[in-house]
């Protein structure tokens, strides 16, 4: 199980290849908004979740999609996913 500085390390190497603001990125948090904070599109969206699901071997369904709209949101998705494969 990654720690929670791995694991943001992680998410921010999976969703640096579509952030379109890169002042934005490298002052990135828990708060920060994907389409918002970084200007990622929504279709972008769902490839950064099939990346996360590639990368950590879990499945995110849309109910979760839907809710990794900030890194910090992102993080609960995975982790929880992480717990439940355990």
């Amino acid at each position: 199980m990654q720690t929670k500085d791995e694991l943001i390390t992680t998410l921010k190497e999976i969703v640096k290849p579509y952030v379109q603001d890169e002042q934005a990125f490298e002052h990135v948090t828990e708060r920060t908004d994907f389409i918002n904070d970084l200007k990622i599109n929504s279709a972008n969206l769902v490839d950064i979740a099939l990346d996360v699901e590639e990368e950590f071997d879990i499945v995110i369904d849309n109910e979760a999609m839907e809710q990794m709209l900030t890194v910090g949101s992102s993080m609960d998705v995975i982790t929880r996913k992480l717990a439940e494969k355990a």
